[in-house]
């Protein structure tokens, strides 16, 4: 399997004047956050969801805020909050439907979800509409086997789904 490199050590990132990461945020770092961990980079993933809660994503200004909040280097900001699913590096749409790909959702078409939600919003997975309403993710497990094939809706569980109702929950939105 080949390495996929990421150009984190030369990358270029634009800045905005007002800080992602708000006197607020670094306080609460420092005195709520912080004291939790041994070391500072154990408290990456708390300052990343924080950054991500306010905003909703981590701009990469805001990856090098936090690196300089924590005393870590900006590439090991970068590399983590890339590896994980869970943060997002672009904006997202209003309005997120991640469909589960779960061993369960694959044996229950789960793929008819995907697509029928494709098909409808002419995007393709991990993309956002041009509008800016509406993002399509796959997760991996969302924890309802019992009830696939399944689907978060801005967060709310959809069970025993089928892809015109899928799609009557996107029209409602």
């Amino acid at each position: 399997m080949a390495w996929i490199t990421k150009n984190s050590a030369t990358m270029r990132v634009e800045r905005r004047a007002e800080p992602y990461l708000t006197d607020a945020m670094r306080r609460t770092l420092r005195e709520r956050i912080m004291p939790r961990y041994e070391t500072s980079m154990a408290a990456l993933l708390p300052a990343l969801h924080i950054v991500q809660h306010e905003h909703g994503w981590v701009p990469q200004q805001a990856m090098l805020e936090i690196a300089e909040a924590l005393d870590i280097a900006p590439a090991d900001v970068y590399d983590t909050a890339s590896f994980y699913e869970e943060y997002w590096l672009k904006p997202k749409g209003e309005h997120v439907v991640a469909v589960c790909r779960s061993i369960a959702c694959e044996f229950c078409g789960h793929e008819k979800l995907t697509q029928a939600v494709k098909d409808k919003l002419g995007i393709d997975v991990g993309e956002t509409t041009d509008d800016g309403r509406f993002t399509l993710i796959e997760l991996e497990c969302l924890g309802s086997c019992g009830t696939a094939p399944v689907a978060l809706i801005d967060e709310q569980l959809q069970e025993n789904l089928t892809p015109e109702q899928l799609l009557k929950k996107l029209d409602e939105l």
